[in-house]
């Protein structure tokens, strides 16, 4: 008889801990120092986690906050961030780049959940990432707890409308749905590349993340679950498209720079050349409303 697969909170912790290039980790420590006493934890995510060459590219992490109060005070920022999370902030450190995205503990739980038509975070954290700073056990028990969540939404939001037996094509086909839910600019098949470029990642999470789910792969989706999940996603993709141009429109007052980085992205990701003009950089969200016709136009976003 096989082993049975570790319990999904065993598997998120070990992944969570295992080691990063150490200039990432003295650049969490380095954002938490911005946050004394409301810091709780740093993520490090994204596609540089499986890059070793780090100068040129932009690191993504979440910082996770005690509460919005404590880590702003009165500012404006707190209820921003509030309202229409995350805040979203540029950083650099010992000649790497970055940004970073703040949430408060109680959101960071809650946005991994199915309790949320945002896909945004746990369509991160049902990937690979690292946590990289903690305050402390019980901040390192939280974070475990919130990434817990991401992978059994993910699947459990995909599940009804897949139609086969392969759990990686499941992942698959949950990646796709959740990047047509928001404004991306990646190639085609970046979805799939997700999945393929550590499979066996996918398989060892794959029984947990099911188990967590309630879903046995092989029982026949009832016909009222697809109709449910179909206007689910349809209202998630609305909602998650109109939440990118708010975003857009709050990061024009946290993010300096937040329009360059924005064409570096797109041209990174989808092959353009864009090339931002003074007067851009002086309106950056005039900047953004006029160049997305463009862009969904040329098929750069999605």
């Amino acid at each position: 008889m096989a082993a049975a697969s570790p319990p999904l909170e065993a598997l998120v912790a070990a992944e969570l801990a295992e080691p990063v290039e150490p200039r990432v980790s003295a650049m969490a420590a380095a954002i938490a120092a911005f946050y004394p006493g409301a810091a709780r934890a740093v993520l490090f995510y994204g596609s540089c986690l499986r890059e070793k060459q780090l100068e040129g590219l932009m690191l993504d992490f979440y910082l996770i906050v005690s509460d919005y109060r404590a880590a702003y005070g009165k500012s404006w920022m707190a209820p921003a961030n509030r309202l229409i999370p995350p805040n979203v902030f540029p950083f650099e450190h010992e000649g790497l780049v970055a940004k970073y995205a703040v949430l408060s503990e109680a959101d960071f739980l809650r946005l991994n959940g199915p309790e949320t038509l945002s896909v945004s975070v746990w369509a991160r954290f049902a990937q690979p990432s690292r946590l990289v700073w903690r305050a402390d056990d019980e901040a390192a028990r939280r974070a475990v707890a919130a990434v817990a969540r991401a992978a059994p939404t993910l699947l459990d939001a995909a599940w009804p409308l897949f139609a086969g037996s392969d759990p990686l094509d499941l992942w698959r086909h949950g990646f796709q749905l959740t990047y047509s839910a928001e404004l991306r600019s990646e190639r085609k098949g970046r979805a799939v590349s997700v999945v393929d470029a550590d499979p066996e990642r996918y398989r060892r999470f794959s029984e947990p993340a099911l188990a967590a789910a309630g879903i046995a792969l092989a029982a026949p989706v009832p016909p009222e679950a697809r109709r449910r999940a179909l206007r689910r996603w349809a209202r998630m993709r609305r909602a998650g498209k109109a939440l990118t141009m708010i975003r857009l429109a709050k990061a024009s007052g946290t993010y300096a720079g937040g329009i360059d980085y924005l064409a570096w992205k797109i041209n990174r990701h989808a092959g353009t050349a864009i090339e931002i003009k003074p007067w851009q950089r002086r309106w950056p969200l005039l900047a953004a409303v006029t160049l997305l016709p463009k862009l969904l136009r040329r098929g750069a976003i999605r």
